[in-house]
């Protein structure tokens, strides 16, 4: 045990767990507390923005390359591929190495490769680059949470992991919004360099920020342990709904998000880049919908939750169907708010239920959501190309009505527990 931790440490199987004292984690308005919630914002700002750098800008990538809107969309799905790919080795190294150790080298890598990109010479090193990327990105969200799920109270664990939550949705607008205007004046290769210079700098802040780790203990990095954690959480049938519930919201967000810039360069609409780069500041409710998520929950608790979620979603994706461009911005706006707040909510209660193994169960977590923002990214183009929005649609309305049956079964689940304990 480090000197630094309070805590004691217990031996569970070949596991050595660390159980930290209550009164040494760091709560809201403590101190470290301010520090440790702007870092991992500036984490997840970083984050976001380099995964999705491309996203907005696949119309001038397609016309630059000659490609079709399914070629470019693998600039997409390659990174987010990259990552569901290596979330779980990468959440080993910080079973071993440290949390803030590997989050560190993981954004020092991926902000290199991200100013290498604007020099792709083909579509093909262009994705390429960018499953790199993708990989090298793999060391931040289950490392952060896991992170989290250690240092900070339990009862703000919520609201730390929603404003984290919120860091995405805010890097994801910033640099979407950059990108477009950039884009429109200098191109698409200008854009992307811009953000990987303000990743960088967030890269930068995060390192000098985060505090050290109190309550970390090294674990082991033998197959066998892993296998074995790896094991355990998915036989947790907790666990495995809210994997598929985390993968489903995203293949509505991937595959909408995707597609919008297309859909809005056409007409009736047939806006500029820097116009359409300027729709994602509907990721302002994104923030504000995740950092919400705590509250949501007590309210109404983790299925009410993911019940309201799944209900904004569908409607927004419904209004969004409308050729009046006020409607779809509101359609863009519910979808926007319901993801984010039912991935708050999905990722939050997966580091409340692991007890053991927590990086690797928000490592599964986090390829489950990424496995499904490169199938949204993929088959919502594919379905784009075929049926034009409304078939971008009829997926993401697909794949919310998974998110209410995983949900159903979960409250038959647990209305069962409950009437055998009462018995």
């Amino acid at each position: 045990m480090p000197a630094a931790d309070t805590g004691a440490s217990t031996i569970v199987g070949a596991d050595t767990v660390s159980v930290p004292s209550s009164d040494s984690r760091l709560t809201p308005g403590g101190p470290g507390y301010r520090r440790m919630s702007f870092a991992l914002f500036l984490a997840g700002v970083a984050t976001f923005a380099l995964l999705y750098s491309t996203q907005a800008l696949l119309p001038l990538v397609s016309r630059d390359f000659g490609v079709t809107a399914s070629a470019a969309s693998w600039t997409v799905s390659g990174a987010t591929g990259g990552l569901a790919l290596f979330v779980l080795p990468m959440s080993a190294l910080s079973e071993r190495f440290g949390r803030r150790t590997l989050m560190t080298a993981s954004l020092a890598v991926a902000v290199t490769v991200g100013l290498l990109v604007p020099f792709a010479p083909s579509i093909g090193a262009l994705i390429a680059l960018r499953v790199v990327q993708g990989a090298a990105l793999a060391g931040l969200p289950a490392s952060a949470t896991a992170y989290l799920a250690e240092e900070v109270s339990p009862k703000a664990l919520i609201t730390a992991i929603g404003l984290f939550v919120a860091g995405n949705s805010v890097g994801g607008m910033s640099g979407r919004i950059i990108t477009g205007w950039v884009a429109q004046e200098w191109g698409w290769r200008a854009a992307v360099a811009t953000v990987g210079v303000i990743a960088v700098a967030c890269a930068v802040a995060f390192r000098l920020l985060l505090p050290a780790p109190k309550h970390f203990t090294a674990g082991s990095l033998r197959p066998r342990v892993l296998a074995r954690s790896v094991r355990d959480h998915l036989a947790n049938p907790l666990l495995r709904r809210l994997y598929a519930i985390g993968a489903l919201f995203m293949v509505v967000f991937g595959g909408v998000y995707t597609v919008i810039g297309y859909r809005l360069t056409e007409e009736p609409f047939g806006l500029p880049q820097g116009i359409i780069g300027s729709v994602f500041l509907v990721y302002l409710v994104g923030t504000v919908s995740a950092s919400a998520a705590g509250r949501l929950v007590s309210r109404l608790g983790r299925r009410g939750a993911l019940y309201l979620a799944g209900g904004t979603t569908t409607a927004g994706l419904l209004l969004s169907l409308a050729s009046a461009l006020p409607l779809v911005l509101l359609g863009l706006v519910l979808i926007t708010a319901g993801f984010f707040a039912g991935h708050a909510v999905a990722s939050s209660a997966v580091s409340h239920t692991a007890q053991r193994g927590r990086a690797q169960a928000s490592a599964l977590y986090q390829s489950s959501y990424y496995i499904g923002s490169s199938t949204g990214s993929t088959l919502g183009a594919v379905a784009f190309h075929a049926d034009g929005w409304a078939g971008t649609v009829c997926l993401g309305i697909l794949a919310v009505l998974g998110v209410v049956a995983i949900t159903l079964l979960g409250t038959r689940a647990a209305r069962a527990e409950r009437r055998l304990a009462t018995a």
